[in-house]
């Protein structure tokens, strides 16, 4: 407890209040009111004692509170005096150890004294027993307010469990002071953010600094209108690595949230999507979110909306997304800011809006590399003639784009620097500007890959796993996740923990092309030109990469703690998770990374399959929703796992050659799931189309199949081709329909058929 006064100023007021009411204790008959006033002073002071050891005052509380301590201590003080004057304490009392006795003189007390006193300590018990009460008010008012706040936060995340704020607050976190100024003080970002209704369209080559520049607006968005409560701002950065995330429907309800986030209360409308939709567990639908996302914009006076990087979602759905985008723009009146690389079909959507092009400014490059210097060897930070050759050579070999510093990183001497720096020269023989820097790029990163192959054999090892594995896996990997992707030797029975690289190690090692993103615990490549450089290249660099991380992963799942098989609940469930940080994506991910491998690793996964509750404890992370936003019921999990035999997962995954194998071995290649589904409704479902084609020529499989897609007085029926269907993989259902044995026109129990399906889903054909 804090209040401007220490502690022992409250503890010593209440010591005297209770010192002085003992005394009182065998006082004549005249002195007996004014002790009893007392003794309630000092039980009012304990209780307000109680309270304040279990809160924390504000300025305003802590002033009140020592106002009344003054108050008391004043009132005890000339109580004190008083007692002295009309008592006295015996000589023989005055020892130590004895009992104190005062002896009463015999006159009588002043009653206007008397009075005045009574009022006094009556007066100061009513401000503690208001003060007391104010604080109870306010811990009832924090309690309710506490649990508004859990509701809101558990509807927001309903909504939508994607968050942009941490990558938000990581690319600014990068950004160099300075930097960016030429696009806020342009007249087209001026007209933009003035005029209600704006289209601005940035767009830009790869590694010009189009994100940056993104977060750089929402930045000043923020700034400019935090205390607005009137202007709406939503942002959304696309990422060509997180696909699951950047479907339509997702997309509006991401940019809801945030609308909402911005307003101190939740509409009552959303309320009761929430209630409606928690009974079934599910999300609002697309045109739930699409009304509710243009009723939150009508509340506002203007609304921002920054879309970052359109060129990095998948074509299927950007076409949706910019149509969906124009559509609620036209009927809204909300500003979007978007930035793309050149793309045709992106351009033509914004031939109408206005335009500015995004490329690194000589004078951004300079203040960036100017900020990195530090980090370059003593020889360049004692001279600055060689920092601004430096900086004059990359800002000239830039062309539009940001060269990272980190390809001189390492340099130790003059003359590394300058061969480091020609190479950073486009090729003279090319003329084409896109081509040349590529290859200026290139140019780098071979560098650095060279630089790596050349370090001692234990670090060039490593940096390759961790290069390969951040190209290569299906989304980012929390850096849990990487370092037991790295500690895995095949043939190993269990973790072993002292195998584990420590951070900083997987950083240096890597010459500067990956970096830990602090705000989402993310091991990334520093930029996305070394990405598509290591998309393009990973043949060359590690040719055996996706067979690496397949075993690994199989290893990984084969585990002797996962002997025990699924667990039985929830709790476990998210320990097992938890201890064991990879086997949440080597469950999801090891049989696509399997497939994608120079040769299927045939010997662990039949390893895996034959081992029943390893199997089953990998299949219930399958079954698991990856996120519905509420409580899941894993002991139904369980059940489901122990039912799905190694046909069912190689079907899953589109292992054609592990079909074969096992079909060689004599396993049935039709067998059902606790839901009735056959290895073919789950190659349908995935598009798996060489799969679907082995099963359909074996004699005993049954193309029409019908499956038990949920539990219940009323389950919905489902064959093979519904499956493929309701997913648009056109190449199955016309398989499947060449069979001559399936039914094309049947129902489920709503009265769904297979076109219904197709249609609902968005596929045309």
């Amino acid at each position: 407890m804090s209040f401007g006064f220490s502690v022992g100023d409250f503890l010593t007021v209440i010591e005297l209040a209770n010192k002085i009411r003992k005394e009182f204790v065998n006082a004549p008959s005249q002195f007996k009111a004014i002790g009893n006033e007392l003794r309630s002073l000092s039980i009012v002071l304990g209780d307000v004692d109680v309270v304040l050891a279990q809160e924390a005052l504000d300025e305003k509380q802590k002033r009140e509170l020592d106002n009344i301590d003054k108050s008391c201590r004043d009132v005890l003080e000339d109580m004190q005096q008083i007692l002295d004057k009309n008592s006295e304490v015996p000589s023989t009392d005055r020892g130590v150890g004895r009992r104190i006795t005062r002896v009463w003189k015999r006159f009588k007390w002043d009653p206007e004294e008397i009075t005045q006193l009574r009022s006094r300590i009556t007066s100061n018990m009513t401000l503690l027993n208001a003060f007391n009460g104010r604080l109870t008010s306010d811990n009832v008012v924090r309690l309710v307010h506490h649990q508004d706040d859990q509701e809101r936060q558990a509807v927001l995340d309903w909504i939508s469990p994607i968050d942009f704020a941490s990558l938000q607050s990581d690319m600014i976190s990068r950004r160099q002071n300075g930097t960016g100024l030429w696009l806020l003080n342009s007249k087209e970002y001026i007209a933009w953010s003035s005029i209600k209704a704006q289209t601005l369209f940035c767009p830009g080559i790869p590694g010009a600094g189009k994100t940056i520049l993104s977060s750089i607006v929402v930045e000043d968005l923020n700034a400019r209108f935090r205390d607005d409560e009137s202007v709406g701002i939503a942002y959304v950065y696309f990422n060509f690595r997180r696909q699951e995330e950047q479907k339509l429907e997702i997309l509006l309800a991401g940019i809801l949230k945030q609308l909402i986030q911005r307003r101190h209360s939740l509409p009552e409308s959303i309320k009761a999507f929430y209630r409606h939709h928690k009974h079934d567990q599910t999300r609002l639908s697309r045109d739930e979110t699409r009304k509710e996302l243009q009723s939150v914009i009508a509340l506002y006076s203007k609304v921002y909306i920054v879309a970052d990087a359109l060129d990095e979602c998948q074509d299927e759905h950007r076409a949706k997304i910019l149509s969906e985008i124009s559509e609620l723009q036209a009927n809204t009146g909300f500003n979007l800011f978007a930035t793309s690389r050149f793309i045709p079909e992106i351009i033509s959507r914004f031939e109408n809006s206005h335009r500015l092009e995004i490329r690194a400014r000589d004078h951004d490059v300079h203040i960036y590399l100017n900020g990195y210097m530090s980090r370059l060897p003593a020889c360049v930070q004692r001279s600055p003639d060689i920092q601004e050759t430096i900086v004059t050579k990359i800002v000239t070999a830039v062309q539009g784009m940001h060269l990272y510093v980190e390809s001189l990183v390492g340099k130790r001497s003059l003359k590394a620097i300058n061969t480091a720096l020609k190479r950073l020269e486009p090729p003279e023989h090319t003329t084409e500007k896109h081509a040349t820097v590529s290859e200026a790029y290139d140019k780098a990163y071979d560098d650095a890959m060279e630089r790596i192959k050349h370090q001692v054999k234990d670090s060039s090892e490593l940096a390759e796993q961790v290069i390969s594995w951040i190209t290569l896996v299906r989304r980012p990997l929390a850096t849990s996740e990487l370092l037991h992707a790295l500690a895995i030797e095949i043939g190993d029975s269990e973790l072993d923990e002292t195998n584990i690289p420590e951070l900083e190690d997987i950083t240096s090692v890597c010459a500067g092309l990956v970096i830990v993103d602090e705000e989402s615990n993310i091991i990334r490549l520093v930029h996305y030109t070394t990405q598509e450089y290591f998309e393009r290249t990973h043949q060359r660099w590690f040719p055996e990469a996706q067979t690496g991380i397949a075993d690994s992963c199989l290893t990984y799942l084969a585990f002797d703690s996962f002997d025990a098989g699924p667990t039985p609940t929830n709790n476990e469930f998210q320990a097992r998770l938890r201890d064991y940080a990879l086997y949440k994506y080597a469950a999801l991910n090891w049989g696509h990374h399997a497939r994608l491998a120079s040769k299927e690793a045939d010997t662990l996964i039949l390893s895996l399959f034959e081992s029943g509750a390893k199997l089953s404890s990998s299949t219930q992370v399958i079954m698991v929703p990856e996120d519905t936003g509420y409580h899941y019921d894993i002991g139904a999990s369980q059940h489901a796992a122990r039912k799905m035999i190694g046909m069912h997962v190689a079907a899953h995954f589109g292992l054609k050659n592990v079909i074969l194998n096992l079909h060689d071995k004599g396993q049935d290649p039709d067998p059902k799931s606790h839901d009735y589904r056959t290895p073919l409704s789950f190659a349908a479902a995935k598009g798996h189309v060489e799969v679907v084609e082995i099963l359909l020529a074996m004699s005993d499989v049954d193309p029409d199949a019908t499956h038990v897609l949920s539990s219940g007085p009323s389950p919905d029926w489902r064959t093979p081709l519904s499956f493929a269907s309701e997913e648009g993989h056109e190449a199955v259902v016309e398989l499947l329909l060449a069979t001559g044995c399936v039914d094309a026109n049947s129902v489920d129990d709503r009265g769904w058929t297979p076109l219904l399906l197709a249609a609902y889903g968005g596929h045309e054909g």
